[in-house]
């Protein structure tokens, strides 16, 4: 059945009856290179963190000044860039934000003193930081509700690839001098990203979903009409078309995240955000310095941090398996939990192999974890409001994470690596109760019916 013959169908009609298939895992490769530079800048933090401290560059003390820059940095830019994909287009967004933080690494990579790398790293994390949100919408409205789940854990294997080249390179590089400091060229190598950029973007169509909520209803079933002709030569002819219920369209506006019914889930995701990356990029960030505050030689820490990091793809391949058959809301529970108990573990291990071990563990279940609250919190706004809901509640994360450095250090000389484990453990039953007790169930349902009654 064409589309021709149902005068009121929706794209989501026709997005959802769609069958898994090539295309949706080409597009999503391709969109989700842009999330390789986001967590490339992410997890460099930690690396050329625990170099700057061993060159002297920076105190342990004014390190967290360079995590917190990042990651403050990102909370303006996912609030603004989220609310400016809204208006401008997901494609376009995506664009411009990358080309901001390729011009800001550039010159954070030559800063002269840790000053101006702390500025300039800042604007940087303004750039990069609505790319993960640009993407988990983007994803979710290229691909049909049955799998939306499996193409985001698949456009987090992609990203995630980014953690072990950072490792590696920051192993390779910083112990060099060839013309500057080693862990510039680990940072330079960031500002790839506008090279990159350019080439995505001639491969990408702007959501579909997007144009008809913008009333562009021409654009919006053209683009379907080529989605549906790339899938149905793949897989047959394509299932029926069944019509459901249709987003009011309208422009949405930030206000309206603050009002029933979606001002429930704005509150507990601006808690759900806060608490879980302190587990999160606890870890990720710190885990080489405090390597180092145990004993731990640099170039050793560098080393175990690189092994641990070859394993962060598989944590979304779990997310692959699992996040379609399991409610997304209850493995966000249990995972949170295993994190917290995993990193109290990894405080008290002493010796190399067990280090690893336990690295290897937590950061299988980050990364799981992560796999599943990115597709989780990018379901819980219409399309009207997505990138606004989810970048505003989602940049309070980078907030948290540029204060949590400080908490950190203060815990760590006060209390050592269990103090701060200690520390992550209470954030993730945090992150537990919240999603548990006020998180909605979204498996199998199309984005238009999880928000057509978002008490439910």
């Amino acid at each position: 059945m064409s589309a021709e013959t149902l005068p009121n169908v929706s794209i989501a009609d026709r997005m959802d009856r769609l069958p898994p298939a090539k295309y949706f895992t080409r597009l999503v490769a391709r969109v989700s290179t842009g999330g390789l530079f986001e967590f490339y800048e992410l997890f460099m933090a930690g690396s050329v963190g625990a170099a700057l401290v061993a060159d002297k560059f920076v105190s342990t003390a004014g390190l967290a000044y360079f995590v917190g820059s990042g990651f403050l940095g990102m909370f303006f830019g996912t609030t603004i860039f989220g609310r400016v994909s809204d208006r401008i287009g997901r494609r376009k967004g995506y664009v411009y934000s990358m080309l901001i933080y390729s011009l800001f690494t550039i010159l954070m990579a030559a800063s002269p003193n840790i000053a101006l790398v702390d500025i300039f790293r800042l604007f940087a994390g303004f750039g990069v930081g609505a790319q993960l949100v640009i993407i988990d919408a983007y994803v979710s409205e290229m691909t049909p509700a049955s799998r939306r789940g499996h193409y985001i854990a698949f456009s987090q294997f992609i990203t995630f690839w980014a953690v072990p080249v950072v490792a590696l390179l920051a192993y390779v590089l910083v112990p060099t001098h060839f013309l500057w400091a080693g862990w510039r060229w680990v940072v330079l190598v960031a500002a790839l990203g506008s090279v990159v950029v350019w080439w995505v973007r001639m491969g990408l169509p702007e959501t579909p979903r997007w144009y008809e909520n913008h009333g562009k209803v021409a654009e919006a079933h053209a683009i379907m009409d080529q989605i549906e002709s790339a899938v149905e030569k793949e897989t047959g002819p394509l299932p029926p078309l069944v019509e459901r219920p249709r987003e009011i369209e309208v422009h949405g506006q930030f206000a309206e995240i603050w009002v029933p019914p979606y001002r429930r889930r704005t509150i507990m995701l601006l808690v759900f955000n806060l608490f879980q990356t302190i587990g999160f990029y606890g870890f990720a960030s710190w885990v080489p310095t405090l390597l180092v505050s145990e004993g731990v030689t640099l170039l050793h820490s560098l080393l175990y941090t690189f092994v641990i990091a070859i394993f962060n793809p598989l944590g979304p391949v779990l997310g692959m398996w699992l996040s379609d058959k399991w409610q997304r809301k209850y493995q966000i529970v249990v995972v949170a939990l295993a994190i917290g108990v995993s990193g109290l573990i990894f405080s008290m291990m002493r010796i190399p192999a067990w280090i690893i071990i336990f690295g290897i563990v937590i950061t299988l279940l980050n990364n799981w974890f992560s796999t599943v609250f990115h597709s989780y919190q990018a379901e819980l706004y219409p399309t009207r409001l997505r990138t606004t809901g989810v970048g505003f509640t989602y940049s309070w994360s980078r907030l948290s994470s540029a204060f949590t450095g400080f908490i950190i250090v203060a815990l760590l000389h006060a209390f050592g690596t269990v103090g701060v484990f200690s520390f992550i453990s209470f954030a993730m039953v945090v992150v537990a109760v919240t999603i548990g007790g006020f998180g909605p169930m979204t498996n199998r349902r199309s984005l238009e019916e999880i928000n057509a009654n978002a008490q439910a």
